[in-house]
């Protein structure tokens, strides 16, 4: 069977081989005047988005507002709250690197709740989605922790509206719904936020695969710039 086998593959590189090698051939590849647009902590959450996407054309929609990494490493060292609009983002966020910032860390600490009976019935009273019930209905958990948007962007035009009127103030908002209906729209509110540290994925782009590389890249960065 071995036979049969292209032999230009690497069939025996390990994950972090391979992933090593595909940080190097972006750094290989990137254009030096997209790279020095990012400082280094902003360039380890690019570099990761472009190695989720294989697209280097996402340097060119990727914002960082309010200094988001520095703000992102102090709230996961001191284990704030991380909500996420979709159940993807927390099943692909990895727990031992969260954990290595904060012990507190688990799986359970991330904050799904879009399938909680509550949230399903408040998005029948109210005709909304699951994703708006469900950041309606957990405020508290969001205000001062790190809010995660790959999916829905109605949640994260209720978390912006929610900041716009003091209701509350996240750490960090990783902005990165996809799709065609709201999502331009939710993004541009959300870049009224002045005062609240942000990376958003401006247009139509996005997604939840994207919103778990965003934070990791700046947990990343937390250990490759001590």
């Amino acid at each position: 069977m071995n036979d049969y086998k292209c032999k230009s593959i690497s069939w025996n590189a390990s994950g972090a081989e391979i992933e090593a090698e595909s940080f190097r051939r972006i750094e290989a590849e990137i254009a030096p005047e997209v790279r020095c647009r990012f400082s280094p902590g902003e360039w380890r959450v690019v570099r990761r988005l472009i190695h989720t996407t294989a697209d280097f054309a996402i340097a060119d929609v990727v914002g960082f507002k309010n200094d988001p990494v520095s703000a992102g490493l102090s709230a996961l060292r001191n284990g704030a709250g991380i909500y996420s609009d979709s159940n993807m983002i927390k099943a692909g966020l990895s727990v031992s690197k969260l954990s290595s910032f904060n012990s507190n860390y688990s799986r359970d600490s991330i904050i799904c709740p879009s399938l909680n009976a509550p949230v399903g019935e408040l998005a029948r009273q109210r005709h909304i989605t699951r994703a708006l019930a469900g950041v309606e209905l957990y405020l508290d958990k969001i205000d001062n922790g790190i809010f995660l948007c790959g999916n829905a962007p109605l949640a994260l035009a209720g978390v912006a509206e929610a900041v716009l009127a003091g209701r509350i103030k996240p750490r960090l908002i990783i902005a990165m719904p996809v799709g065609f209906v709201n999502v331009v729209e939710s993004k541009e509110l959300a870049l009224q936020l002045n005062d609240v540290p942000m990376i958003i994925l401006n247009g139509r782009r996005g997604g939840s695969p994207l919103a778990v590389a965003a934070l990791h890249g700046i947990m990343e960065s937390g250990v490759e710039l001590q």
